[in-house]
């Protein structure tokens, strides 16, 4: 194969893995439960994603920080993300999640950041870290997720471009 038919053949691949990520962040735009909580994902590279999450008194537990289950939502979403990147064919499924807090929150943006850890059949294993406005970490968790018999294809958020 010529170096012009190994460059064809790159591009092509970027741009389908590209299509891929583009369709992952749709996807979650589409989640009706996300229309509950002001975030946005991104997806820079295969094992790599990114959410940013605004915190307000809205999400607060009665001592005035961020409820766990925001904490939980953030990195079960972030690690998810990262390991469907190499999925391309089937949603995955959370099968477990191991959570670890290190410093409450109060208002303002907070980054979750996944990365894939491990698996590429049927289970994944990726981690996250939430990091504050500050870039101090508050917050990491490992998770576990397995093919579904869901085709990512079959979901209507799961679409070409816009």
């Amino acid at each position: 194969m010529s170096t012009t038919e190994h460059a064809a053949l790159a591009s092509a691949s970027a741009t389908g893995a590209e299509g891929h990520y583009r369709a992952l962040e749709r996807l979650y735009a589409s989640a009706p439960v996300n229309a509950k909580f002001a975030s946005h994902l991104h997806i820079p590279a295969e094992g790599l994603s990114r959410l940013s999450f605004t915190i307000t008194p809205d999400d607060y537990h009665a001592a005035g920080a961020a409820h766990g289950t925001i904490y939980f939502k953030m990195l079960d979403d972030a690690a998810f993300y990262a390991a469907n990147t190499l999925a391309t064919d089937r949603f995955l499924l959370t099968t477990s999640f191991n959570l670890h807090f290190t410093k409450p929150v109060r208002a303002g943006t907070v980054t979750a950041e996944g990365r894939w850890v491990s698996g590429r059949r049927r289970v994944f294993v990726a981690e996250a870290r939430l990091v504050d406005a500050e870039g101090e970490e508050i917050g990491r968790g490992t998770g576990t997720f397995m093919r579904s018999r869901i085709a990512l294809s079959s979901l209507p958020g799961y679409t070409a471009e816009p």
